[in-house]
C-alpha cells in the first residue's frame, strides 16, 4: 500500500474541515446536494464526451496504482541482469533458454527470447522500443484524462455559482434569503477547486511519477539486454548500466553486498 497517497488525501480534507471548524462554521453548511451533483455530474459528462469508451474504461483501475506500493529496485534489476550476461558470457547466448522460463518481467523475457532466436540487433531494438512507445502512450493518456478532469472541476464550479447567482437575484425581494443563497452559490466553487487540486491533478501527477519509473526501469533493462546480446564484459555491463541510478543507490547496493560478503566470511571463518 502506498502511505503517501493515503495520508496526502487524509491530510488534504483533513486541513479543510479544520480550517471550516476553526472559523467556528458548521459542516452541514457545506453541503448541498445540488451543488455536488453540477460539479461531479458535469465533470462526468464533460469527460464521457472528451474520450472514448475504452480509454475510460481502464482509467479507475489506472487510478488504484496511485495506492500501491511500486516494486521497483533498479539495483536488483541490475544484478539480475550480470547474472544473465554471466551465463551468455560462459556458455553462449542459447544457455540463456534454460533460465527464460524463470524471468517474471514479461519485457525483459521478450527481449531474451528475440536475442535467443537470433534476432538482428535493430530488430531488437526496434520491438523493444515500439512497445516502451506504447507503454509512454498508454501511461500518458490516462495522465492525460485526469489532468483534463481538473480543469473541468473549477469550470463547473463556477457554472454552479453563476447558477445560484442567478437564482438569488431572481429573488431580491426577500432579504433574509439573500445571504445563505449567497453561501450556497459559492459552494460550487468550494468543490470544483477540492476536486482539481486535491484529487485530480495529484492523482495525474502520482502516476505520471509511477510511469517514469516504469519507463526508466524498461529502459535499463534494453540497454542491459542489448550490451548481452554484444557479448559485453559483465563488469562494463554493470558501469553502464549504474548510469541510470543515483549514486546514492549505487552505494546502498554496494553496502548491503559487501555487509552479505563479510558475514558470509564470518560464517565461513567461524566453520574453519
Amino acid at each position: 500500500m502506498e502511505i503517501t497517497t493515503i495520508f496526502g488525501l487524509i491530510f488534504g480534507f483533513a486541513s479543510i474541515v479544520i480550517c471550516i471548524l476553526w472559523g467556528g462554521a458548521s459542516l452541514m453548511a457545506y453541503v448541498d446536494p445540488a451543488s455536488i451533483f453540477i460539479v461531479f455530474g458535469g465533470v462526468i459528462a464533460s469527460t464521457v464526451v472528451s474520450y472514448p469508451l475504452s480509454t475510460l474504461k481502464g482509467l479507475i483501475k489506472v487510478m488504484s496504482l496511485a495506492f500501491k506500493k511500486q516494486d521497483i529496485d533498479l539495483t536488483r534489476d541490475i544484478d539480475m541482469m550480470i547474472d544473465v550476461a554471466n551465463i551468455a558470457r560462459r556458455e553462449g547466448i542459447l544457455a540463456l533458454e534454460e533460465t527464460v522460463n524463470e524471468m517474471e518481467d514479461p519485457f525483459f523475457k521478450k527481449g531474451i527470447m528475440l536475442i535467443i532466436d537470433g534476432s538482428e540487433q535493430e530488430l531488437v531494438r526496434g520491438i523493444m522500443e515500439t512497445e516502451l512507445a506504447f507503454i509512454k502512450d498508454r501511461h500518458s493518456g490516462s495522465q492525460g484524462v485526469l489532468l483534463q478532469m481538473s480543469s473541468f472541476s473549477p469550470a463547473y464550479g463556477m457554472i454552479g455559482t453563476l447558477v445560484g447567482l442567478i437564482n438569488m437575484l431572481g429573488s431580491l425581494t426577500d432579504m433574509d434569503s439573500l445571504g445563505p443563497n449567497m453561501a450556497i452559490a459559492l459552494v460550487t466553487t468550494f468543490y470544483g477547486v477540492i476536486l482539481a487540486n486535491l484529487v485530480f491533478t495529484p492523482f495525474a501527477k502520482k502516476l505520471k511519477s509511477i510511469g517514469d519509473d516504469e519507463i526508466l526501469r524498461k529502459e535499463l533493462l534494453l540497454e542491459g539486454m542489448l550490451s548481452i546480446q554484444d557479448g559485453e564484459n559483465p563488469r562494463l555491463i554493470r558501469e553502464k548500466l549504474n548510469s541510470f541510478i543515483s549514486n546514492a543507490q549505487i552505494s546502498a547496493a554496494k553496502t548491503k553486498t559487501g555487509s552479505g560478503e563479510g558475514a558470509k566470511d564470518a560464517a565461513s571463518g567461524a566453520a574453519g
